[in-house]
């Protein structure tokens, strides 16, 4: 039989050998002490004291995550007019719908900093894609402008989130699809058709107000000419 003490240094060695804990390249070691942020730990073989003093997460903050505007994620063909019609600088109205990527930058601020993090990005990107929909005319947003959207988005979301400590980083903001509401599209699409009426009449009379100057240089070098050969 086992001696006591050789069998209590038994167990306080396997006790003492469960702070051992592995964290994978993909993953951020979160050691708290007491239920308190203690340290945060990089990939590798790394060492906590035992429960009841230090716990350790070990979460994956490679993982890119979605946070969707606009339409609902579980069934993409649903809308949210909620979340998507917006207001143009020239006073349309338009539907957008959005993803915005985001992963953990810091985790130790991702955890413990804010309460939500995920919920506060959320609110922050419709309201920051409200805000910049607003500034710019419905052409750019359906059309020429789409891409210095996304830019501006994802550059003012980046900033709340730095400065509410989130620990979040947005990597891109995309614009999935953006249209005039289905009530207003009749509309949107006459007025549409009225401007490129408009274009092509304008070019026409150029090109007839140019040719008409043309002619009129061309009689007059003639004349010119006339004058010339009869003197």
């Amino acid at each position: 039989w086992l001696k006591p003490q050789w069998i209590v240094i038994g167990l306080l060695l396997a006790w003492l050998a469960t702070g051992f804990y592995q964290v994978r390249p993909d993953q951020q070691g979160v050691v708290m002490r007491f239920g308190k942020l203690a340290r945060v730990t990089g990939p590798g073989l790394n060492y906590h004291l035992p429960y009841p003093f230090e716990s350790v997460l070990i979460p994956n903050v490679t993982r890119e995550n979605r946070i969707t505007g606009g339409f609902d994620p579980r069934n993409e063909s649903r809308d949210i007019p909620e979340e998507s019609l917006m207001l143009t600088g020239d006073e349309n109205i338009v539907d957008v719908d959005f993803v915005v990527t985001w992963q953990v930058q810091d985790i130790g601020k991702f955890l413990f900093r804010v309460r939500e993090p995920e919920a506060l990005a959320k609110m922050a990107a419709e309201s920051v894609m409200r805000e910049t929909v607003g500034q710019n005319k419905i052409q750019d947003v359906l059309t020429s402008g789409r891409q210095a959207i996304e830019a501006r988005v994802q550059e003012e979301l980046q900033a709340l989130m730095n400065e509410y400590e989130t620990g979040i980083l947005i990597p891109r903001v995309n614009l999935r699809d953006s249209a005039p509401p289905p009530q207003v599209v009749d509309a949107f699409r006459e007025v549409q058709r009225a401007q490129a009426d408009a274009e092509v009449k304008s070019s026409r009379l150029t090109a007839i107000v140019s040719a008409r100057a043309s002619d009129r240089r061309d009689v007059a070098i003639v004349k010119h000419h006339l004058v010339l050969s009869a003197a």
